[in-house]
Order: structure tokens, then sequence, then C-alpha cells
């Protein structure tokens, strides 16, 4: 049963369960500091295929094949896939699952889309419309080059704010019932905020008000204090965005520092040249899949806000000279001892 606790969090009574999970990346980002952490790193970014798009797609297929099998699961045990990527009409996610025979729910939050698909997905299962399904995002820095800026041969110089799109994919399985430990307690689904921000170079600033918005939302409607939980991340406000919603938080005289990180943040070391840190549908997705998710597992988290954020632009509106807005969906993830 879903109940709407406070303003516009859901509360979920059966609390679906995370089956598996899997994150697949490419070489920079198993590079970086969490690398170790990954259950896939390739060494051929192009991972063999013709084309980048054709790439991302191979990554995304990656991660939903190695969640499933890490949970002894089949295609054929999935009643949805949830997928969602940065491509126009989410091609990547749609050529990732054209032969897997399943019902296929395209998904487009920008960076935001893992939390999107959890969320919904969560709601499916908790409502009794899905037994299992797989939420997935993906993202690969050179197809995103080629769609927002340039193509790569142009050599265009990349200004201190601009964040990576990261090479990489997650997926998480979701289920009604199971042995899994960790569980979706909680949803909610953010509203688009936008505040005049048009640089698409400084996406940070233009999501992160999207994300006090909906951070302190859920805060609120739980009657919750940061400290109430173990970590609270966001992906992906990068170094600069992150920065402005701890500015925000502290105007209303709250610390979120201590249990506070973001994905674009932890995915690259600074040695590793990505600007203002990470972005990508695949950046969250592969973190969360990855490293927080294993935390969980092992008990270094027991409880976690995943707040995925977006910035909702196209390549049309930004040459427009269209505003950018942010928008942010989050999850509370919880570990179960028994």
């Amino acid at each position: 049963m879903i109940e709407r606790t406070g303003q516009r969090t859901l509360k979920f009574g059966k609390k679906p369960v995370l089956l598996s999970h899997a994150a697949a990346v490419g070489k920079k980002e198993g590079d970086g500091p969490l690398g170790a952490q990954f259950d896939y790193v390739t060494e051929d970014d192009r991972m063999g295929e013709k084309s980048w798009e054709l790439a991302e797609s191979r990554l995304q297929k990656t991660a939903i094949e190695m969640a499933l099998k890490k949970g002894a699961l089949q295609k054929n045990d999935l009643d949805f896939i949830l997928a969602g990527d940065l491509l126009n009409q989410c091609i990547g996610s749609f050529l990732a699952s054209v032969d897997s025979n399943v019902p296929y729910l395209g998904q487009y939050g920008a960076c935001s889309t893992m939390a999107q698909g959890l969320a919904l997905g969560a709601c499916l299962v908790e409502g009794g419309a899905a037994r299992r399904l797989v939420a997935s995002a993906s993202s690969h820095f050179c197809s995103a080059e080629r769609q927002y800026r340039f193509p790569l041969a142009y050599g265009g110089q990349r200004t201190p704010t601009a964040q990576w799109t990261a090479t990489a994919a997650g997926a998480a399985v979701l289920g009604c019932k199971g042995s899994g430990s960790l569980r979706v307690t909680h949803a909610l689904f953010g509203k688009m905020v936008e505040l005049g921000v048009k640089d698409a170079n400084n996406m940070g600033a233009a999501m992160a008000p999207a994300a006090y918005d909906t951070l302190k939302t859920l805060l609120d409607d739980l009657d919750a204090a940061p400290r109430d939980f173990d970590c609270i991340v966001t992906g992906d406000l990068g170094h600069v965005g992150a920065d402005i919603l701890l500015t925000l938080f502290r105007q209303d005289g709250i610390d979120l520092s201590p249990v506070y990180s973001d994905c674009g943040s932890l995915l690259f070391g600074d040695e590793q040249d990505a600007h203002a840190g990470g972005s990508g549908c695949g950046c969250s997705a592969a973190v969360l899949c990855g490293p927080l998710l294993r935390d969980m597992q092992s008990g270094k988290i027991k409880r976690l806000v995943f707040a995925g954020t977006g910035a909702m632009m196209s390549p049309t509106s930004v040459q427009q000279g269209q505003p950018i807005a942010g928008i942010c969906h989050a999850v509370v993830i919880e570990r179960s001892e028994a």
C-alpha cells in the first residue's frame, strides 16, 4: 500500500526489495577512486562497436545482464524494464533492451533518470503491477559530446564549471519479495525549478535549487534531520552545485555536510581533469549500483537518501536561449538486518 506522508513523500508499506544490482563503467571511471567497486570496467570505451551510441547501449546491456546474473534471474523473470539515457528518444536504452522481449518504459530525467526509474519502479512493485523489474540508466562521454556540444575532433575548451559526462551504466532489480536486505521505503517525485540559469556548462547551478526543494520537502515530510540518515547523496551536482546546495541549507540553519556527498564529486579524482566533476545518467546510476549499495550490503550504510538531479534541456532549447530547469527525484533505501 502506498501512503502519502506530509506534502509529497510516498511511503511504501510493503517496501519493495532491491534484489540485485550492478554497475559497468569506462576506463577513465575505472581509473578513478571508486574503480575497484564497479562490477565491470571496460578497457575500450567503444566496446568493439561501430559508434559511440552503440557502445553506450552495450554498456547498459552489460549492467542489466550482470544485475540479473547476480540475482540468479533471467530476463523473462522481469515484468518491466525502466531505462533511460541522454540521447535523443533514449535510443541508447532502447537498443540495449530491444531484444529482451520484456515490456519497456523509457525514462528521461537527464541525470535524475536512475532515481526516477527507481521511484516509479517502486510504485509499480508496491501497487502490484510488477513482481520484478529492472531500473537502469546510462551515459557515454563521447555520445553526449556529439549530441550536446561538439564532435571530439573539434577540441573545444571546457569551462571550469563544466562537468565530465561519465561513460557508465547502472542497473538495479526491484521485487515485491525476496531475500534481499535492502528495501525502498520512501520516494519523492520532484518539481521542476527554474531560476534563470542558461549556461549549459554550469549545470550544477541549474540543478542545485531543485535538489534543495526536494531534500527540504523530504526532511519536512518525514519530520527528519540530516543526522537521521547515514548518507544523503545527490547525483550529479558536481563540485559547484554541491557547494550551492550546502549554502542553501545553511541559510535555513541546517548543516547537511556531515552526511552529504555527490556522485559527480565522488566518481573522479582531482588529478583526472574532470573540472567540476562527473555528470550524465550513468554517473549516479553507477555510483549507486556500485559503491553505495555495496556499502549498504556490508552494513557501512543503513539508511540512504539517493536524490538524482537533472538539467532539463536540449541542444535546441539551449541554442534558442531558453533557461535550464532543474529537477530532483529522491528515494530512501534502508538496510534491514532481518
